[in-house]
């Protein structure tokens, strides 16, 4: 053990609990077998630490070590219960006797990896479909109430009624914390996947805040991504994991050392991550080659299109478009329909793309969304409409709460401002 001031110890206990909080909630509820419990005694784990470590020195292996610490936290917890409750006495001592099994096995956890666990515990079909997702952001990974609600578009309340709901229903059913047999795990993997990609999306670009980017949810969605790869290697596990990589390839040059946003565009090339290309191309071939490939596989397919393309005037928009197409027919959703739009306007001129925003917004399903009026500022400004794209650069701004966006908005109404004066 090594000692440190108490400051450093925070700084090292708060790295940890950015990195190994997932894992570390994911052991706690496969061997308590309680989210709550779990979390209670996880953050306790934590709170020791910081007490204990500038006195006694950092453990050769802080995970175990604050596993074991929670172990006992909850074991502590259940024990002031049973002075109400007999039952938690006994349960106690099954947790006690169960945890000692478990120190003593070499079991291999190899693809029966805890977070992925969680995962497809979460992502039960006995649980309603909106309370997977949700339960599995905010368990597996670590959003907010709150930012699970703003991304469902529901009330904060409601969204905790609904993790709650789920963890009862967890609890009480029981549903077995395992990943599933081979024969149950095609029909489970929907879910899965999308829980997914929504913790890479967050991470990509995150809902709120002064960061682009969560580094530490990008990475872990593909982590995530290559264990259910090796464990199912179904095309559409293939192609989300090609996605995933593809979009990562470019984070170097999406922001510039300040933090501002660069658009694809704009954007050095150079700075993209071949390796992750590659591995990302090779993957998405794979999946088409299949032919039995879905939506995730024809959003790579995309992406794949631009990380081959030397430049933005390069790139084969005509393909772009048509595989749009084919991803309306299997996923008719308003977003893909945006995307596609600006596609149109990079293959047929602004005119073009403008006319199919302004149809989107005028359904009213992204009347909402800031991306819509981003895009549709865009097509105004490259048509020299200068008052209808400040205009919309205004929704737009006002719609976003991510501080690299806000500025990317703010920056196009003062060139605009600027043209005005010219």
């Amino acid at each position: 053990m090594s000692e440190r001031s108490t400051e450093q110890i925070r700084a090292l206990l708060d790295s940890l609990y950015c990195q190994d909080a997932g894992r570390i909630l994911a052991t706690l509820i496969r061997l308590l077998g309680d989210f709550d419990l779990a979390e209670e005694a996880m953050h306790e784990a934590f709170a020791a630490a910081l007490s204990l470590w500038p006195t006694n020195g950092i453990p050769d292996n802080p995970r175990p070590w604050l596993i074991s610490t929670a172990r006992f936290k909850a074991i502590d917890t259940l024990r002031r219960r049973a002075r109400f409750d007999a039952s938690q006495d006994e349960l106690a001592r099954y947790l006690e006797a169960q945890w000692d099994a478990a120190e003593k096995s070499n079991e291999e956890e190899s693809l029966e990896d805890d977070r992925l666990r969680l995962i497809f515990t979460c992502c039960h079909p006995l649980l309603a479909p909106e309370a997977r997702v949700a339960l599995t952001l905010r368990e597996v990974c670590g959003l907010t109430t709150e930012e699970i609600a703003k991304a469902f578009l529901v009330s904060p309340h409601t969204l905790a009624q609904r993790i709650v709901r789920a963890k009862t229903k967890i609890r009480e059913t029981p549903i077995p914390y395992q990943v599933p047999t081979p024969q149950e795990l095609p029909e489970r993997l929907g879910a899965v996947l999308q829980v997914i990609y929504l913790i890479f999306n967050e991470g990509y670009l995150a809902a709120r805040g002064t960061e682009v980017r969560r580094a530490e949810l990008t990475g872990e969605a593909i982590r995530l991504g290559r264990l259910l790869a090796e464990l199912q290697p179904e095309p559409e596990v293939i192609g989300l994991l090609s996605l995933m990589l593809l979009q990562e390839s470019r984070h170097a040059a999406r922001t510039t050392p300040t933090g501002k946003l660069i658009l694809l565009e704009n954007q050095d090339r150079s700075l993209w991550n071949q390796e992750q290309i590659a591995e990302g191309v090779a993957l998405v071939k794979t999946a088409l080659h299949s032919h039995r490939f879905g939506a995730y596989t024809l959003q790579a397919a995309i992406v794949a299109v631009h990380a081959e393309a030397e430049s933005v005037a390069a790139t084969d928009w005509r393909q772009v478009v048509a595989i749009y197409d084919q991803l309306l027919r299997i996923q008719p959703s308003p977003v893909v329909r945006l995307n596609r739009a600006v596609a149109i306007a990079e293959r047929d001129g602004p005119e073009a793309g403008l006319k199919h925003i302004e149809a989107l917004l005028e359904d009213g399903e992204l009347v909402n969304y800031y991306l819509a009026h981003s895009a549709r500022a865009e097509m105004y400004r490259r048509l020299g409409r200068t008052l209808e794209a400040r205009s919309s650069y205004e929704k737009a701004l006002a719609l976003t709460q991510q501080e690299p966006e806000r500025q990317f908005l703010q920056e196009r109404i003062r060139q605009l401002e600027a043209e005005k004066k010219k």
